[in-house]
């Protein structure tokens, strides 16, 4: 199975770092946040990748190009440097595409224009490359491979923000107050799992979640699975303040591949 990653975007909102760098490059800890979404993916066995670029594309083909093992693997050093024995390694059975598709296309049409790449799958995965999750990821290809009549799903996460859902009445009237996470309301993360007919429903410029998926809908054939665990993306200086602050403190519940089973998020 292939996996589309989603890296074109330019993040206005994390524009303290996106000047320099693409979204995707913002590091957690000492890898970027690209990195951390892959090598979840790679835990599961998923090691194809399709890097749909755009803004400040090379940065991300240069990190790959010129990788460093070291930085995150046990190694023996001997020889002042001449010999390194890799202990383990990250990437070195990953196989990665890197594709140009556009400066400013939406996701629909980076997807689109990857279409040729994923000739021949069953299905296929997609990521917004930009959120963090401790979700098994098995459960959710059984249940969705168990569903043929599917064309596409996604995982759904309830918000845990300090928000407040507000009701009110034209005039402005409250009916009614309550904190985001006690509503019926839940996100698109963007952890796609698509069949290769989600191409049926496309045309060019159509945004994935927007006119295809209203279709799927219409026809009954997409499906949402709902994630009670971790989940956080990283739109906003805030979030990658919160990312880093979780990896200061150990608490890194996304890297699965450390942990025996996923950790269950206390504000949920």
């Amino acid at each position: 199975m292939k996996v589309v990653l989603f890296c074109g975007g330019q993040g206005t909102r994390l524009r303290e770092y996106s000047e320099t760098i693409p979204k995707p490059m913002v590091k957690i800890g000492y890898r970027p946040i690209l990195w951390n979404v892959m090598r979840y993916y790679a835990h599961f066995g998923i090691k194809d990748f399709i890097l749909a670029l755009g803004y400040k594309g090379d940065v991300i083909k240069n990190y790959f190009v010129n990788y460093d093992e070291t930085i995150s693997n046990d190694f023996v050093y001997t020889r002042g440097g001449k010999d390194i024995e890799l202990l383990t390694s990250d990437i070195e059975d990953w196989r990665i595409t890197f594709v140009d598709t556009g400066m400013h296309a939406n996701i629909g049409t980076r997807l689109l224009k990857v279409k040729e790449h994923l000739e021949g799958e069953e299905m296929f995965m997609a990521n917004y490359a930009d959120g963090l999750t401790d979700l098994d990821l098995n459960i959710m290809i059984d249940g969705f491979r168990s569903r043929p009549e599917m064309v596409g799903s996604f995982m759904m996460y309830r918000p845990t923000a300090s928000f407040h859902v507000v009701q009110a009445e034209s005039d402005g009237l409250v009916k009614s107050i309550s904190p985001i996470s006690k509503a019926k309301v839940w996100y698109n993360t963007g952890y796609f799992l698509l069949r290769p007919e989600i191409f049926d429903y496309m045309n060019c410029g159509d945004e994935l979640v927007e006119k295809p998926f209203q279709k799927l809908i219409r026809e009954q054939r997409l499906w949402a699975y709902h994630h009670r665990g971790f989940w956080q993306s990283m739109d906003t200086f805030k979030d990658k303040m919160l990312l880093d602050d979780l990896e200061s403190k150990g608490e890194t519940y996304w890297e699965v591949w450390k942990h025996k089973s996923p950790v269950i998020n206390q504000l949920v």
